[in-house]
């Protein structure tokens, strides 16, 4: 295996400037051999920074090579150089570039992070370099809580927590009081010593004269390359890093090895998932109004979209509830051949007996048969017009009365010809303005009935009935007003669990068999229950069409300040990349946080709704909601797809950064 470790050679750096560029290195032909400990010095300017940048895989030439132990890194793509910066380079900048969230641990354990190992591993290692760097003591301190000297000791630790068989330092000194500054580089004398290739770049000559070989660089060229004795006076008293505090050195490549970078196994993508995940949540956190802002949209929207959905499904509830007090689900069976037939007077095939047979259908609920009886209503000297109906003892189950005073009649007065009446509320207000009616006598033309019972007042599906309603059996109709056997109609009440549309076929095929013929119709009253309920869908999906608008306002508001916080965040993405973070790794956390941004405003927007609905309750308005499942489930997803959708955008964005761009934008 060559001693030369790595290697540039024709290596020249533009950048634009307008119409024109700017050359910053020009024909750089340099080799670095393994253990060295290289100055790199020059003028503000000169193109050393740029240099270490390439050297580091931060950045890419404009021309010539640079080979990594025999590979040339313009063959690997953008994964495989941030395997590189992660696995076997370790940067000390000037600035220290620490991620300000994080703890002093927290920042040295991030390349640990990136290589897919274990949280038990990284922290261990990571305590042992902070401890042996005499941090012992801040290791849970945030940057803001430490010293130059400190943060730059933090810096060199993380270096350090993947081997860092080569350290790349940039002006390591030029933040730090001299004192500190001494510190910093009797720290990398040692590291030298222990085997570690340096590679120093400053604009000072003494700290250069501490390094084996110095390199001077010019207006991007390289004007001497000097070997020489390192000074002993910035190595007295030297930090000790011993070779058990820092993860085994691999060389950089095996050159037996098939896959010199292989990517990584299901597992380790797993692991960054979740590691992606934490770091998401760590950022919300960070900056909770932020997040809070950002979510907002996503609240209104899912809150919107639950709620409408809610309050849709209760008022359906109520009309259908109301409905079910007419007697919904219910098939009316008519003589004659349909409303507006002229003959029906003088159809009388409707029997008794047709409604006595289908109580024995499985589907009934029950049955009753009616007559109309065209009389007067007499009390005393009070005369009414009423609706006098002769029914069933099961009249009042299937139009869905019920009793507030006294008791219906049954089938013992119905088979007597009982001359008892049950009369409604509005009747009896009219009648008995005194309160009291059970036992009285009422004239129905010229036959006296009393009364053994009042109805409950009920409000309609559609407001109030102000009809006056008198009932006596049917049989006493018939026999005591009319004398005849047929009847006007019959009604059939279905179960609720059963199919109207089967009930009515069953029941025309019935009577057609008894008859002979069809000389009747049918009416099939849950066609009204159907199409309210269709009504009240419709009406729903297009309130919940202009509520998911407003999730759509909301996923753009994720999406702009997404882009927002990429541009704010643009110092973090580059520390993270410039440590080995890949672009799958940067577009992870940015989609993951995205996606937990929408996911958490979905889960208050659905608690929004649900105190909603809590503030309408307790209002006494008699406004009820409903919450679907399937609503709350669509909230979900919408709120997943969302932050999948806009937060695809802002993400990819950040993956796309330049490391060199992003840490000298931060």
């Amino acid at each position: 295996m060559s001693d030369v470790l790595l290697e540039v050679s024709g290596l020249s750096r533009h950048f634009p400037a307008g119409d024109d560029q700017i050359t910053v290195l020009n024909n750089v032909n340099l080799s670095i051999r393994r253990g060295e400990m290289i100055a790199i010095i020059g003028a503000s300017g000169s193109g050393k920074s740029t240099l270490m940048n390439i050297l580091g895989c931060l950045d890419t030439p404009s021309e010539g090579a640079y080979i990594v132990n025999g590979r040339d890194t313009s063959a690997m793509n953008p994964e495989q150089l941030a395997e590189l910066r992660r696995d076997y380079f370790g940067f000390i900048f000037q600035r220290y570039h620490l991620l300000d969230d994080l703890t002093a641990i927290g920042n040295v354990e991030i390349p640990a992070l990136y290589s897919a190992e274990n949280k038990t591993s990284r922290q261990a290692r990571a305590e042992q370099l902070l401890d042996r760097l005499g941090l012992a003591d801040r290791m849970d301190h945030k940057p803001s809580q430490l010293s130059g000297g400190q943060q730059q000791r933090v810096s060199v630790a993380r270096a350090l927590i993947n081997g860092g068989t080569v350290i790349l330092a940039d002006e390591p000194t030029g933040a730090l009081d001299s004192h500190s500054g001494k510190e910093m580089m009797r720290l990398l004398r040692e590291l030298h010593q222990q085997g570690h290739t340096i590679v120093l770049v400053t604009h000072d000559p003494k700290i250069a004269a501490t390094a084996d070989r110095v390199i001077e660089i010019s207006d991007g060229e390289i004007v001497s390359d000097i070997t020489c004795d390192a000074s002993d006076d910035l190595t007295q008293d030297p930090v000790t890093v011993t070779s058990s505090s820092v993860k085994d050195n691999p060389s950089i490549e095996d050159e037996n090895s098939p896959s010199k970078f292989p990517s990584k196994p299901f597992s380790a993508s797993w692991f960054s998932v979740v590691e992606a995940f934490k770091m998401s949540l760590s950022a919300m956190g960070s900056h909770r109004l932020r997040t809070f802002l950002t979510m907002l949209g996503i609240i209104i929207g899912i809150a919107s979209v639950v709620s409408v959905v809610a309050i849709g499904n209760g008022s359906q509830a109520q009309v259908l509830s109301r409905m079910a007090s007419m007697g919904t689900n219910t098939i009316e069976i008519k003589p004659g051949s349909g409303l507006g037939d002229r003959r029906v007077g003088r159809v009388r095939t409707l029997t008794v007996n047709d409604a006595k047979a289908l109580t024995h259908l499985p589907f009934v609920d029950s049955v009753t048969p009616t007559v109309r009886a065209n009389v007067a209503v007499r009390y005393g000297s009070k005369a009414i017009t009423a609706e006098v109906q002769g029914v069933g003892p099961d009249y009042f189950r299937v139009r869905g009365f019920n009793v507030a005073q006294g008791q219906l009649f049954n089938e013992q007065s119905v088979d007597a010809l009982e001359q008892v009446a049950v009369i409604d509320h509005n009747t009896f207000n009219a009648l008995f303005p005194d309160g009291d009616a059970l036992g009285k006598v009422i004239f129905l033309g010229r036959l006296p009935v009393r009364i053994i019972a009042v109805t409950q007042a009920r409000e309609m599906a559609f407001g109030n009935s102000d009809a006056l309603n008198v009932w006596l059996p049917y049989s006493t109709v018939n026999s005591r007003i009319y004398s005849q056997n047929h009847v006007n109609e019959i009604t059939v009440r279905v179960s609720d669990d059963e199919s109207s549309i089967a009930a009515e076929q069953a029941i025309i095929n019935l009577i057609k068999m008894r008859h002979g013929v069809q000389d009747f119709f049918t009416v099939n009253t849950d066609t009204v229950r159907e199409n309210i309920e269709q009504t009240s869908s419709s009406m729903t999906m297009l309130i919940s069409a202009i509520a998911f608008i407003s999730l759509v306002v909301g996923g753009i508001g994720v999406m702009n300040i997404m882009l927002v916080s990429v541009t704010e965040r643009t110092r973090e993405i580059g520390i993270r990349m410039a440590v080995g973070a890949r672009q799958a790794d940067i577009l992870r956390q940015f989609l993951i946080e995205a996606v937990l941004v929408c996911l958490c405003g979905g889960v208050l927007g659905i608690g929004l709704a649900y105190a909603v609905g809590l503030i309408i309750s307790s209002t006494g308005s008699g406004l009820s909601m409903i919450y679907s499942t399937n609503s709350i489930t669509a909230a979900f997803i919408c709120s997943t797809l969302i932050g999948v959708l806009f937060g695809f955008l802002p993400a990819r964005n950040a993956a796309r950064l330049n490391p060199v761009d992003a840490l000298s934008r931060g």
